[in-house]
């Protein structure tokens, strides 16, 4: 039987480390790589690459990271130091702090939205 974590890195092939659909995180993760999540994180996500919440995916949590993929559910601020991309039926309730933003239709957003790029 495949599971979504099989499957995930396959997807993101630059991920190393998948949050699995059964797992539920209360802390901080920190990092210097690609992250999916297909479980629960709760508390504090700081990463220097890439965050990718699939569409099983609920975060609650402040995000500071290069760049933000959202197809699930996340609760909480994104600080994005590239991007931030909301898919279709993603919901995102939080400010978003990014340069560049992609909102798909669909997405559902509830926030306030800064792209003004300081230091550029």
């Amino acid at each position: 039987m495949a599971t979504p974590i099989e499957k995930a890195p396959a997807i993101r092939s630059g991920a190393h480390t998948v949050i699995g659909t059964s797992i539920v995180i209360d802390g901080e993760i920190s990092g210097g790589e690609d992250l999916v999540i297909l479980g629960t994180v709760k508390g504090k996500i700081a990463l220097k690459e890439s965050l990718f919440v699939e569409n099983s995916g609920v975060i609650e949590a402040d995000i500071e990271t290069a760049n933000v993929e959202v197809s699930g559910q996340v609760t909480g601020n994104i600080a994005a130091t590239e991007k931030v991309e909301l898919k279709a039926n993603c919901k995102v309730v939080g400010d978003i702090r990014s340069p560049r933003i992609l909102i798909a239709d669909g997405a559902v957003f509830k926030g306030n939205v800064d792209m003004d790029v300081k230091g550029r």
